[in-house]
């Protein structure tokens, strides 16, 4: 069940991607804009370079590469050794989480427009808590027992 879950993370990351995780507008009365993972990242990379570099990697590879290197893992077709860098990508998808946070606290302070959280900040939210669910059992799995 555990190497089914993960393999459906392989689907459910690249939908989150394209899943509006806020609509956000100006004026309280007119129609909201949605923006994704994608969308978000393409806005970013007009106006920096470096910091859409870092998101693209936290939003986007870390958890993915997490994701497939614990499917290699879990199909015996990469060693149970790689588990401490997939930890550490883990670690890492988490802070593109608490960066989509801060941006909705920040545009709530100023108070200038209006923004709504969507279904995709949710799905995006629970393929990354899945995916340490995941990663957490398969590493427990994988370290032999002091009792043998």
């Amino acid at each position: 069940m555990i190497r089914t879950a993960n393999l459906a993370l392989l689907v459910l990351f690249p939908v989150s991607w394209f899943a509006p995780l806020l609509r956000a507008g100006l004026l309280p009365f007119f129609d909201l804009d949605s923006i994704s993972v994608v969308t978000g990242l393409q806005a970013l990379w007009e106006k920096d370079v470096v910091l859409a570099l870092v998101v693209t990697f936290l939003a986007i590879f870390a958890p993915y590469m997490k994701t497939i290197g614990l499917a290699l893992v879990q199909f015996r077709l990469a060693s149970p050794r790689i588990l401490g860098v997939l930890h550490l990508l883990g670690r890492l998808a988490m802070a593109d989480i608490f960066l989509i946070a801060l941006y909705i606290v920040l545009a709530k302070g100023v108070g200038v427009g209006r923004v709504e959280t969507a279904w995709g900040l949710y799905l995006f939210t629970a393929c990354i808590l899945a995916s340490l669910a995941i990663s957490f059992r398969t590493e427990h799995e994988r370290l032999p027992s002091k009792s043998r």
